[in-house]
């Protein structure tokens, strides 16, 4: 089993920026596709980024690309969410996401997910 623990979220004025961490335990995951997804007020879950074992891949989804930078570290079995430039309908909560698969592409749904660490960005 995997747990993981997001953490570095919090309330934040329009234009600024968070860096999510979330650091996994249980086993290594540094071979796992590690991902980010979100969950607004009245939504419905949201992939938000993906990077590969090695980091050499990134997926995003377009409302956060050129905003939000997703990436890893292997030897500290952590993987982080940078956000930037961050909007009001970035609001949501924040769940990180584990999966052995690693495969080329978008994964639609992980093995492993966090609790989730609350973002709120006010205008």
């Amino acid at each position: 089993q995997v747990q993981l623990v997001e953490s570095g979220g919090g309330l934040v004025q329009t234009g600024g920026s968070l860096r999510l961490s979330c650091a996994a335990s249980g086993r290594t995951v540094s071979t796992y596709a590690m991902g980010w997804f979100r969950q607004g007020p009245g939504k419905d879950r949201e992939f938000v980024a993906q990077i590969n074992w090695s980091g050499w891949r990134t997926y995003y989804v377009e409302s956060v690309q050129g905003r939000f930078t997703i990436s890893r570290d292997n030897a500290k079995n952590t993987v982080y969410l940078q956000m930037n430039s961050l909007k009001a309908e970035d609001t949501a909560v924040y769940y990180c996401a584990a999966d052995p698969r690693d495969p080329r592409g978008v994964l639609t749904d992980f093995t492993y997910y966090g609790q989730g660490t609350q973002v709120t960005v006010s205008s």
